[in-house]
């Protein structure tokens, strides 16, 4: 694993990958900085579970803001180029979890 910027990652956080209790395979590798409170957290469970306020998604004209963290090389990624990034990290070309898709309404406006 490559030096990896010291950024952290809240939550249920299992390994340096940011890995958690909720998500854990391979390829459960990103985070997201939740637009509510700014921190980033493993997973939208991992959120409700230690914050002490609802969350929100990041509305469509955010998209340029980075709130997508690899963590494998712990590159921040601008929801677009995530949204973009056919589940790979376009840093290291880590893979990410395609199924990560069905969760996208909990973190970011969706048409």
């Amino acid at each position: 694993m490559p030096d990896k910027v010291n950024i952290q990652v809240r939550g249920h956080v299992t390994d340096a990958y940011s890995r958690c209790t909720h998500y854990h395979s391979p390829l459960d590798i990103i985070a997201i900085r939740m637009n509510c409170c700014n921190e980033y957290y493993a997973c939208i469970e991992c959120h409700n579970e230690l914050a002490d306020h609802p969350s929100s998604v990041w509305l469509a004209t955010a998209f340029n803001t980075k709130a997508v963290l690899c963590g494998s090389c712990a590159h921040e990624m601008t929801i677009s180029e995530y949204l973009a990034s056919d589940n790979q990290c376009p840093d290291c070309k880590a893979g990410f979890n395609p199924g990560c898709s069905n969760h996208y309404q909990f973190y970011f406006e969706m048409g």
